[in-house]
């Protein structure tokens, strides 16, 4: 059985939304549509929406890749006024490696985004991604 859990989290200094969808690319859609959602509230121009619509799938694909069976795709954004993080975390095979900092995945992430970072540790993978707002 699928399911779609939404937290919110009040920060003093940026707001937290979580989500947790079932690690199928059946939910990235609703992924996407949370970041577009997120970046058009920080008043992101259309190019940028797009943009870190694109880096969160990329991300997400390359942990899908690595998922244990019947793992839950994590993400957790962080809105400043300036800028939005996204984290992506899903639980992984053992022995799970991401792709290498020179595959053409990192390339389109680091394109797209301010920062992007990754980890693997104890059969957990989680990817990070910042944008900032262009002045």
């Amino acid at each position: 059985m699928s399911q779609l859990t939404v937290h919110l989290e009040p920060g003093i200094e940026d707001d937290v939304v979580l989500l947790t969808v079932p690690a199928d690319v059946g939910y990235l859609g609703v992924l996407r549509t949370a970041t577009a959602g997120l970046a058009a509230r920080l008043h992101f121009a259309l190019d940028e929406i797009e943009d870190l619509r694109i880096a969160v799938d990329e991300a997400c694909a390359m942990l899908l890749a690595i998922a244990s069976r019947g793992a839950e795709l994590e993400c957790r954004f962080s809105v400043t006024d300036d800028a939005l993080s996204v984290e992506v975390a899903v639980n992984t095979v053992r022995g799970a490696r991401l792709p290498a900092e020179s595959s053409f995945a990192w390339k389109v992430l680091t394109a797209l985004t301010t920062s992007a970072t990754a980890k693997v540790e104890d059969q957990r993978a989680s990817i990070r991604l910042l944008t900032r707002r262009t002045p």
